[in-house]
């Protein structure tokens, strides 16, 4: 059985590579704001390329592990420290910890019931659904997208779940390369800094995105 500590490690360097992946989806997905008949064929065509990629494909199987390693860690610590009784609600340390690290399980439980939403409307349909082709004879991704963020309430599911990923995000990656031993006193700010200021890109580009299409496809 893993100690709290090993448990912590691989949760950080699971969580780091998840925010990593973040980052290349979300330069990905950027396309979407490109002119309408630009974007949906080179939408396409970045899906199809991904799905075919020998490469990708053993990326994707480290992402599926690492997300349920990472939501698996995650329970288990939360549990043992309400078991130790070593949470923020017993011990008053609410003046030194932020909101978000009282609540990462929190947090963390409504990114995976929105990772499993998300999964089951883009990633399943792609892979085993019967999508048309566009004009190339790509699958045509980009009309899946654009259909479901024409839906308004799928639309605040997702924001609101982007607000969640960011609180999440900021203390997470703080959190992170603290357990990892590289959080210097001498670099605390600039640390702190680039977490909040990389978490607010990516989870304000990504909440961009269907708000953009439900506007710009009316």
């Amino acid at each position: 059985m893993l100690s709290t500590l090993s448990r912590k490690i691989l949760m950080c360097a699971t969580g780091l590579f998840l925010s990593f992946f973040l980052l290349i989806h979300f330069l990905g997905n950027l396309q979407l704001f490109l002119p309408q008949e630009q974007a949906h064929l080179q939408f396409n065509a970045y899906s199809h390329f991904l799905s075919g990629n020998i490469i990708i494909k053993i990326v994707s199987y480290v992402l599926y592990t690492s997300i349920i390693v990472h939501a698996v860690d995650g329970l288990i610590i939360t549990l043992r420290n309400r078991k130790s009784g070593g949470n923020y609600r017993t011990d008053n340390r609410k003046r030194a910890s932020t909101w978000a690290s009282r609540n990462m399980g929190i947090l963390g439980t409504l990114i995976l019931i929105f990772l499993v939403i998300h999964f089951q409307n883009f990633w399943y349909v792609y892979k085993f659904g019967n999508l048309p082709l566009d004009d190339n004879g790509n699958k045509d991704l980009y009309i899946l997208v654009i259909t479901v963020f024409k839906e308004w309430w799928y639309v605040l599911i997702y924001v609101a779940s982007m607000i969640a990923l960011c609180y999440h995000l900021i203390h997470g990656i703080q959190s992170a390369v603290r357990t990892l031993g590289v959080f210097h006193p001498k670099f605390v700010r600039w640390f702190k800094n680039a977490g909040i200021a990389y978490s607010l890109i990516i989870c304000c580009g990504f909440a961009l995105m269907p708000i953009y299409i439900f506007f710009t496809n009316r």
